[in-house]
């Protein structure tokens, strides 16, 4: 992914208008580097999406609170591939500590996209935050 967590914050404070908001959204989903075939399977699907989602957790080092998580992740959606992006931008490369103390939900919801979600996507941005916690957890374990 070419852009961190800070620029799409600040990207999302420029765009005043919704409409320029999910097009930004939907570029960032196209910066996700491919996830292999592979990488879509049973185990990867993340659980409660009501489009397909999967997310692939690489381990580096651990295991315990230090353990870094890196994460690859897809989508059949172009607006859930985005809120992908902005999930690993939040979550990828930091440890399993780092992870669990962030509060993904208050991000999403300074960037408005709290407001502005459908349910169903509301709840599958919730699944893949609880599926990376879960990934965090079970690497600090």
């Amino acid at each position: 992914m070419s852009e961190n967590l800070d620029e799409i914050i600040a990207n999302f404070e420029i765009l005043e208008e919704w409409d320029d908001r999910y097009r930004y959204l939907i570029e960032l989903g196209r910066t996700l580097a491919p996830l292999p075939e592979e990488a879509h399977s049973d185990a990867n699907k993340v659980r409660g999406c009501a489009s397909q989602v999967w997310l692939e957790t690489k381990r580096e080092g651990g295991p315990g609170e230090a353990t870094l998580l890196h994460f690859r992740g897809d989508s059949d959606a172009h607006i859930v591939r985005g809120l992908v992006a902005l999930a690993l931008a939040i979550h990828s490369g930091r440890s399993a500590g780092e992870i669990l103390a962030t509060d993904a939900f208050a991000i999403y919801e300074r960037l408005g996209l709290a407001a502005h979600l459908t349910p169903q996507r509301s709840n599958g941005v919730r699944s893949m935050i609880e599926r990376i916690k879960s990934d965090a957890r079970a690497a600090f374990a």
